[in-house]
């Protein structure tokens, strides 16, 4: 039976001030990955954000890295993906997530490996993120992008069988959720064009 015991974050209204990017977050997991091994516990206590959207970003970026490359690793991040972004449209105020899923480890060279990997990328984001098109980054709008990233959390076990697809998924995830964590409208609707490769490739794939 499942362990019911939780990870908990407190929800943070949109008038919250944004107060990490990208890089900042890529910092503290590559820094936590110092040691020889890391669980995801360990890495949502590092972040240690009350808000819902950065901790959305981690298990998008770890699926955009190498590491999507052992078996069930993006299953693991697409049931985390499901279950954050599920938490997100019901407006919960706590985040809960399984003990099972939070005391999985992964080595921390790869995971250093991988998230360095993606340092080049983000600093270019960083740079050019700002508030705009706010609204479709707020109520009633920002639950599309919600939607989106619930259902790729669904798909995403079933894409292990479709090459380099769960990574694209995860960087659509994650562009999704650093639209919503900065309330950058222009960066959200950015972050639906990976969608549209995904659905290119499956539909090549299956004919």
């Amino acid at each position: 039976m499942m362990d019911m015991k939780s990870y908990q974050a407190d929800h943070v209204p949109d008038t919250t001030p944004v107060l990490r990017g990208l890089t900042d977050i890529i910092d503290q997991v590559i820094d936590l990955a110092e040691a020889e091994k890391i669980s995801l516990r360990e890495v949502l206590h590092t972040i240690g954000d009350a808000s819902f959207a950065p901790i959305l970003l981690l298990p998008a970026l770890a699926v955009a890295t190498p590491l999507s490359g052992i078996p069930l690793f993006s299953t693991t991040m697409g049931v985390l993906i499901f279950l954050i972004a599920g938490q997100m449209l019901l407006r919960r105020e706590n985040l809960w997530l399984p003990r099972s899923i939070l005391r999985r480890e992964v080595r921390g060279k790869l995971v250093r490996d991988g998230f360095n990997k993606l340092y080049p990328v983000a600093r270019w984001i960083d740079a050019r993120t700002e508030r705009r098109m706010r609204v479709v980054a707020r109520r009633p709008l920002v639950f599309i992008p919600q939607l989106l990233c619930l259902l790729s959390g669904i798909i995403m076990p079933i894409l292990e069988f479709v090459p380099f697809t769960s990574s694209i998924l995860g960087v659509g995830v994650a562009i999704l959720a650093l639209g919503m964590l900065t309330r950058d409208g222009l960066l959200t609707m950015i972050g639906m064009i990976p969608y549209g490769i995904v659905g290119w490739l499956i539909t090549t794939t299956v004919a």
